[in-house]
């Protein structure tokens, strides 16, 4: 399996377990041309802390079912807004609030947007 293809099926279990736990307005980010940092950005939010760690929860433990290791994780005290770091794609679960308020869409319009279908 090419890198790519790696980073795709990493997105769209991230993506799954997201939606499994109800996340809103999963986005996914295609930023492999624009930085070093990952192939992908996924964003999404829940409603409360609650659900924030409920979804991370859900996509640490389909990730590690998957066989793909979690190398940083923060902001999960908070639950305001949660990084899972795995390498080749980051997600970023928000509460809505804050989701307004960093706005990542936009700091990182250079990025292609692609649908969750498209994965």
């Amino acid at each position: 399996m090419q890198q790519k293809d790696i980073s795709r099926n990493m997105a769209k279990i991230a993506c799954n377990a997201i939606s499994d736990k109800k996340g809103e307005d999963i986005r996914v980010i295609d930023i492999s041309q624009i930085s070093v940092l990952a192939d992908y950005f996924i964003i999404s939010n829940g409603s409360n802390e609650s659900q924030v760690r409920a979804i991370v929860d859900n996509v640490e433990e389909q990730m590690y079912k998957a066989g793909y290791q979690i190398r940083q994780r923060e902001g999960y005290g908070s639950g305001g807004w949660v990084l899972l770091d795995f390498g080749d794609i980051i997600v970023h679960v928000f509460d809505k609030e804050n989701r307004l308020f960093y706005d990542l869409e936009r700091i990182w319009r250079d990025g292609k947007q692609i649908s969750v279908d498209d994965l």
